[in-house]
């Protein structure tokens, strides 16, 4: 508070006289991060005892002082370029003590100076200042501007409540402009900087400007703060509002004797919570959000929260469990109606029957993959085993799942949480042992959000899988009990660690008897079922069946065999329709009018003995496919040029092909400069298809060795088998699908490795009579059997020809 004695005292302190020049030399001090107008009183803490002594001595000599304010506060000035180069000159008062024992002084502004030099031969210090005096050349243009700040800063004084009434009276009755803008400036909450700025404003009419723009500025800010004020209030008003009316209609149903309806909505709940017969730990859980959920005003957001969180809980089974039917004859019926053939995948069923049958509830249920080609039937396959076991059957695809929380959950803190898919799928079962089936988990995504691979493993671990945890539920959830399912089309981009927790059972292709039987036994009955033509007598020749599957698709599964019989059924529906006369039986030769033209020709990509082309064998996501491999030599340099988007795996094929090729280049009577003079490409057609593995190994070695011994390869043979630099043929995976695969081309003849003598027992019976294969272990006794020994040699003849030739010429030289 400022004393009214120390006020008076200002009046007896004379301004500086200035000289004829306008120059006055008074006294200073420094004053860090403080800016005093003219005529304002301003109470400042002194710090330092040099700058007491100067205001003792001027307060004392009825003298005013210089006060300086320094460019930089934490800097010691030294030269003029380090204050401000307009300061303040000042009258003090009497120095006091606060009660925490610092200095403190009234300072009055009088009248702002510009900073000429300093005297330092003078004690006390003294500074040069001249006097600046403002000017106005404008009065109109100062009235304008004078008004307008008045009119601002009224709007200011009504919605800021810091500023008294009566200094808003005040400011209204000044007529100077330059005091008045003072007087506006210290009453404003400026920043140091910006008080500062005004105060080194010598020009009056730039002061009224830059205060006019800062006023603004804080209009601005003062009116955008009442907006919000007032909406925050009126959301306040509303709440309180509707939380008045929602208390006076709870005491008009209690006096109607109707209840609370908040109440009864926590009774509802808490029976839910018993009738659920929850375990134990889940129970206290339940039971302590619900006294959570009591507590709380019924308006409260997390109300919403803690009922949905509870809901979950109360909806998910912990107990409830199907019978399991454990007779044998009936799924082995089941399993046999809904499927044709799968003779693997119907025994590890049944296994599992029967062990459930003898041991009860001690054996874990099994994790199983289902590994296969698109469309055969590993999806439905495990509809089937649900039925068969009488369990309820549900499915989660997989395929593009990128996010772990898609897995795991949300936890409770995030807006809109849920729990994992897993968790919904089991409420959505509403078993604790459904059949659960993965499908596309090959098709699982990674990025900055996790790895939903790795939140699998616990999910399918039989270890770990009795306390899975959900983010969302925060409580263990028992999976033990789940017969879990999951389907690939490839094992390739599974980890090592999820593979190994899944028994892999390998889904084949199937062959032309397999597909024809399951288009009679299933397809063709659910087509004409679905399009309303059951009550017709139309049937399939197994020529046109056999056309449809060779010319039609090409697949290992049945499912666009299945798309092509329902085209059929679409046409004879509308001729039914229509009243118009349809065939009493699908024919081959009308195939073409129901159809159209073929989409794949029936026959292989070469038919005759060719140099340099051999016929290799693949596997595919798709089944297996047959591969035709060139090899091509020209004059050049010795290099090995490689086409057709061959992977690395196979590039190092071809060159292992190769340098065995020159390691026996003697045996097969091929000159060694061939290599160095002669550049070979091999080429892979449709190279718009990327092709991978070690498996074309043996096929790339015939396709060199017939380029450089000019052998034909037969083309009733393929070949699979990997190769080593000592001619050695190692085994390979995918027989089933290669074998298939050949049959299809109408191949014959098969060379396999010796040690894949083993897989022949999945290949089917009608395969295997109608191929002939050849086991080998070495590259010799595949050149026997496909290289055809040439008449003669005719581009080794020319190559000696022309040798000679250079001779005679060199010995005529000589």
């Amino acid at each position: 508070m400022v004393n009214r004695n120390d006020v008076r005292d200002f009046f007896i302190i004379p301004d500086a006289e200035p000289n004829q020049d306008g120059i006055i030399e008074c006294p200073y001090i420094i004053l860090a991060d403080a800016a005093i107008y003219p005529g304002i009183i301003t109470p400042i803490i002194i710090e330092d005892s040099e700058t007491a002594d100067v205001i003792e001595t001027a307060h004392d000599n009825n003298q005013t002082i210089i006060a300086l304010t320094p460019r930089d506060s934490s800097v010691i000035f030294s030269e003029l370029s380090d204050i401000y180069p307009v300061a303040i000159e000042i009258a003090v008062g009497e120095l006091l003590q606060t009660p925490n024992g610092q200095d403190s002084v009234l300072m009055q502004g009088r009248r702002r100076v510009e900073i000429l030099s300093f005297v330092p031969d003078t004690s006390p210090p003294t500074i040069r200042a001249k006097v600046h005096i403002d000017s106005s050349d404008d009065v109109e243009n100062l009235d304008t501007a004078t008004m307008t700040i008045l009119s601002l800063f009224r709007r200011i004084g009504e919605l800021n409540p810091n500023i008294p009434a009566d200094i808003l009276e005040y400011i209204t009755d000044i007529d100077d402009p330059g005091w008045l803008a003072d007087l506006i400036a210290s009453t404003l909450a400026l920043t140091v900087e910006e008080r500062l700025h005004i105060l080194q404003l010598t020009n009056l009419e730039e002061r009224l400007i830059e205060l006019t723009s800062l006023l603004r500025e804080e209009l601005n800010t003062l009116e955008l703060r009442g907006e919000i004020n007032n909406q925050v209030q009126q959301e306040i008003d509303h709440a309180h509002r509707e939380n008045f009316l929602r208390e006076q209609i709870r005491v008009i149903q209690g006096e109607l004797g109707e209840g609370d309806i908040f109440q009864e909505e926590i009774n509802e709940i808490h029976q839910q919570i018993v009738e659920a017969r929850l375990p134990k730990e889940i129970n206290e859980r339940a039971q302590r959000e619900l006294s959570r959920l009591a507590m709380m005003p019924p308006m409260s957001p997390e109300v919403g929260i803690i009922r949905t969180y509870i809901n979950w809980l109360v909806t998910l089974p912990w107990h409830q469990k199907s019978d399991d039917n454990l007779d044998l004859e009936h799924a082995q019926k089941i399993l046999d109606i809904d499927h044709y053939g799968l003779p693997r995948v119907k025994e590890r069923i049944l296994e599992y029957i029967a062990v459930r049958k003898l041991a009860a509830d001690k054996m874990r249920s099994p994790v199983l993959c289902f590994v296969g080609p698109p469309g055969v039937g590993k999806t439905s396959l495990g509809k089937s085993i649900a039925k068969a076991l009488g369990r309820e059957f549900v499915r989660l695809s997989l395929g593009g799942v990128r996010d772990e929380a898609e897995i795991r959950g949300h936890r409770r803190t995030y807006i809109g949480a849920l729990p994992g898919r897993i968790v919904q799928t089991m409420k959505r079962a509403g078993t604790i042992n459904p059949v659960f089936m993965m499908d596309e988990i090959d098709k699982l995504g990674m990025d900055f959000r996790g790895d939903p691979t790795a939140a699998l493993l616990e999910v399918l671990d039989p270890e770990q899988n009795n306390e899975f945890s959900d983010h969302y539920l925060e409580v263990p959830y028992d999976l033990s009990q789940v017969l879990f399912i999951t389907t690939a089309n490839d094992t390739y981009p599974l980890s090592a660690a999820l593979l190994d927790r899944m028994e892999v059972i390998e889904f084949s292709g199937y062959t032309e008897e397999e597909k024809i039987a399951i288009a009679r036994k299933h397809l063709i009955p659910k087509q004409f079922d679905e399009h309303g033509i059951t009550n017709i007598k139309v049937g399939f020749d197994t020529r046109a069946l056999q056309s449809i599957i060779r010319e039609y698709t090409y697949e290992a599964g049945v499912r666009n065999l299945n798309r092509e019989i329902g085209k059929v059924c679409r046409k004879l529906a509308r001729r039914v329709a229509e009243g118009q006369p349809y065939p009493k039986r699908i024919t081959r030769a009308k195939l073409s009018e129901w159809l159209g033209p073929p989409e794949y020709i029936e026959q292989r990509v070469h038919t005759e003995d060719l140099i340099g082309v051999a016929t290799g064998l693949a596997w595919t996501s798709g089944g297996g496919d047959t591969l035709t491999i060139e090899a091509s030599l020209f004059p050049g340099k010795g290099s090995l040029i490689l086409t057709g988007q061959l992977g690395d795996v196979m590039q190092e094929s071809a060159q292992a092909a190769l340098s065995y090729m020159r390691t026996r280049a003697e045996d097969f009577n091929v000159p060694h400069d061939d290599f160095e003079n002669y550049d070979i490409h091999i080429h892979i057609p449709e190279g718009a298809i990327p092709k991978d593995g070690p498996s074309a190994g043996i096929t790339l070695a015939i396709a060199i060795m017939s380029a450089f011994t000019e052998r034909k390869v037969r083309s009733d043979f393929a070949m699979t088998g990997e190769i080593t630099l000592r001619g050695n043929i190692l085994p390979v995976g995918g027989i089933k699908e290669k074998m298939l695969a050949a049959r299809r081309a109408g191949i014959k003849h098969v060379i396999l490795p010796a040690q894949n003598k083993k897989d022949l027992v999945d290949i089917p019976a009608e395969v295997l009579k109608d191929m002939n294969i050849v086991f080998v272990t070495k590259m010799d006794q595949v050149v026997k059997k496909v290289l055809i020994k040439p008449s003669s040699n005719t581009r080794k003849r020319n190559r000696r020809t022309k040798e000679g030739n250079q001779n005679s010429r060199e010995q005529e030289t000589s």
